[in-house]
């Protein structure tokens, strides 16, 4: 039934043809839709509510041009190359290869990136 209907109006809290629901449900509306219902030609007026709230940190995520620390060990040779061909810079400081995050995206050297490096969430 619902499913069918078309929703002609989609009104934001205080806009008119809230201000009762705004009365009655205060800072919870999130907003009123007015949806017609051609078939038996009934208007029907929904809204939606905030039932619960929580805290809520994005998961981290990196943008292309973050530079991120690849760990390969030494012996890894093949994986090397793929890093130099990927516009890596070795760090003698760190013992890592350093890139940009455009470049390793959806490869196998993504798993790579330091772990620590993850935490802090910025480049060494």
């Amino acid at each position: 039934m619902l499913k069918d209907m078309k929703a002609h109006c989609h009104l934001k809290p205080g806009q008119k043809g809230t201000k009762r629901l705004v009365e009655q449900y205060g800072e919870s509306l999130l907003c009123v839709r007015y949806q017609y219902d051609e078939q038996r030609g009934v208007r029907i007026k929904t809204v939606e509510l905030v039932v619960y709230e929580k805290s809520w940190q994005p998961p981290f995520r990196f943008k292309d041009d973050d530079i991120v620390p690849i760990a390969v060990a030494y012996n890894e040779t093949d994986l090397r190359e793929k890093l130099r061909k990927a516009r890596a810079k070795w760090d003698p400081e760190i013992k890592m290869w350093l890139t940009q995050y455009r470049f390793i995206r959806n490869t196998a050297l993504e798993s790579r990136i330091s772990g620590e490096f993850m935490k802090r969430g910025k480049a060494p």
